[in-house]
């Protein structure tokens, strides 16, 4: 018998079509982001429109400021938890089934509680919890439906997946606005808890179509494992173990200082502040001695393990320079708010869609709608433009270059922010500008992220990589937090003045310069970065 020359093409074609659970992830994930955006995006001015209403009216929009952010480094602190559970206990599909049931109670809690603060804040903590614990597993659980046959079909799923976000954040950022004003906080909160509920519900549909890659049990060659060894075997020097436990001592003294308050301790560092700051020199310091000592641990533990712990730092570099992105991105739903609030709307104009955007938060739908143009944009017309210049379009150049745009973005804003201190009337369709800017550095940033995170991280640890890439946005958060404590010191106001700009126009340039730097200092790390693939290969 002939052999059919037609069928090797044919299963070629097979193993490079898109799996047929994708629709279900996809589906889950743009009902998950409009109940998600669909929240967020209206917390700002709820609070400071009915939950603070305690407050005196010049302490609100800074108190509004403090629980977005704290709810934001909540949420992308969870993921931690989720990928740690995932990979070594339940596997992700059974972790983001429970936590999306989680996540559902917790909006509950936010329809039902708009005028008590404990009940508020309770359901905010539980959406941190379930969205947070969801969120390194559902893009995770994307990459696990590939391997090295059409790991290809990859790249377009990662943008897609990250374009069906923007599509549920657009019409969560135009609608939602709208109906807090129109049907009350109670409906305006409770619409996205329908939607978590539906969003469960398709997940659960394709539970027999997945591809389901096992939870990984107890390892002796894991990170801890192997940076321990590499800390306590002896040898030549000590240097590494010293600074790993200078950093944990470190840690330990900062909750010390906040528990009992001496005169030197900032008055606005918070039980989060504080947290945050000692995980972060606690990776800080643990990382750098591991680094320093990791070759002891040669013979205890096999290369491979050895070497995948070194890429993982190295990993952990990147995501660090990424924070100060997210300090700047995550403050269009508070900060650019808010100043938007001193804006006036050009009603009178022909070309403003006054019966569509009617409140300054609605501003927000122009960034997922952006999203949605400049990723096939990129894709079909800029990406190829540049490889036919011979620039070389990587996952880490886009990256360096998102940075830079933002920091772009806040320059803008500050300019914007100047005109309105002059006491001229500024329209908000100014806004539109620093909008485009910051929304093309986050398809350059976060979109590749994704795919970036999944694909370095070696095997065993595909869930806690990607968690780790998710807490840099904790730790961009946590910069927006220190600056929001240290303008309300006595001495920094005063050195803010001294400069003759406004508190709101200062922070605007300091935060650009903050992401310009950023970005310098991240093209001169990426130079030297090695690559890696770790798709499957089965």
């Amino acid at each position: 018998m002939k052999p059919n020359p037609a069928q090797p093409a044919t299963e070629d074609q097979d193993a490079a079509r898109m799996p047929r659970q994708i629709p279900y992830i996809i589906g889950n994930e743009a009902c998950e982001r409009f109940s998600f955006y669909g929240m967020r995006n209206i917390l700002t001015p709820f609070l400071i429109t009915s939950l603070l209403l305690y407050a005196p009216v010049a302490e609100r929009a800074g108190i509004a400021k403090d629980v977005f952010h704290t709810f934001v480094i909540g949420v992308y602190f969870f993921p931690l938890l989720g990928g740690w559970i995932s990979d070594r206990f339940f596997g992700k599909y059974s972790t983001v089934l429970w936590l999306s049931l989680l996540y559902c109670v917790g909006q509950g809690c936010l329809a039902l509680f708009v005028d008590n603060r404990i009940g508020f804040y309770t359901g905010l903590f539980l959406i941190a919890l379930g969205s947070g614990g969801i969120k390194p597993l559902v893009s995770a659980f994307v990459g696990d439906q590939f391997d090295q046959r059409n790991k290809a079909a990859a790249k377009v799923v990662y943008d897609a997946f990250y374009w069906t976000i923007n599509f549920g954040s657009f019409f969560a950022s135009l609608l939602m606005p709208i109906f807090l004003t129109s049907w009350g906080p109670a409906w305006a909160f409770g619409i996205p808890g329908i939607l978590m509920f539906i969003a469960t519900v398709i997940f659960w549909g394709g539970r027999r179509k997945y591809v389901h890659v096992p939870p990984t049990p107890s390892n002796p060659d894991s990170l801890i494992n192997v940076a321990r060894s590499a800390l306590f075997t002896p040898g030549q020097g000590r240097g590494g173990l010293v600074l790993a436990v200078a950093g944990a001592i470190a840690a330990v003294g900062l909750f010390g200082a906040w528990a009992v308050s001496p005169s030197w301790w900032p008055e606005h560092f918070s039980f989060v502040i504080t947290f945050c700051l000692a995980l972060g020199l606690f990776i800080l310091f643990g990382g750098i001695g591991t680094s320093m000592q990791l070759e002891r641990a040669r013979g205890m533990h096999p290369d491979s393990a050895v070497d995948g712990v070194r890429a993982v730092l190295r990993i952990l570099i990147i995501f660090a320079l990424v924070t100060p992105f997210w300090s700047l991105f995550d403050q269009k739903a508070s900060t650019w708010i808010l100043q938007g609030n001193a804006m006036v709307m050009p009603h009178d104009s022909w070309w403003w869609p006054s019966w569509l955007v009617q409140q300054p938060a609605q501003m927000q739908a122009l960034n997922p709608l952006l999203v949605m143009l400049l990723i096939p944009f990129n894709n079909i017309v800029l990406y190829p433009m540049l490889r036919r210049m011979g620039f070389q379009v990587t996952a880490l150049r886009r990256m360096g270059y998102g940075i830079a745009f933002s920091g772009l973005a806040w320059i803008a804003a500050g300019i914007i922010q100047l005109s309105i201190d002059g006491g001229s009337p500024t329209s908000i369709a100014w806004q539109v500008l620093p909008y485009v800017l910051l929304t093309f550095g986050e398809v350059l940033v976060s979109a590749t992220g994704l795919e970036f995170a999944y694909s370095q991280a070696p095997p065993s640890m595909k869930g806690t990589i990607m968690s780790f890439w998710l807490l840099s946005v904790t730790f961009g958060n946590l910069w927006v937090l220190l600056t929001n404590a240290a303008v309300r010191n006595e001495t920094v106001t005063a050195q803010i003045a001294s400069t003759g700009l406004s508190e709101n126009a200062f922070m605007m340039f300091f935060f650009a310069a903050f992401a310009l730097l950023a970005a310098l200092a991240f093209a001169l790390y990426a130079r030297r970065y090695p690559l890696a693939d770790h798709y499957r290969t089965v």
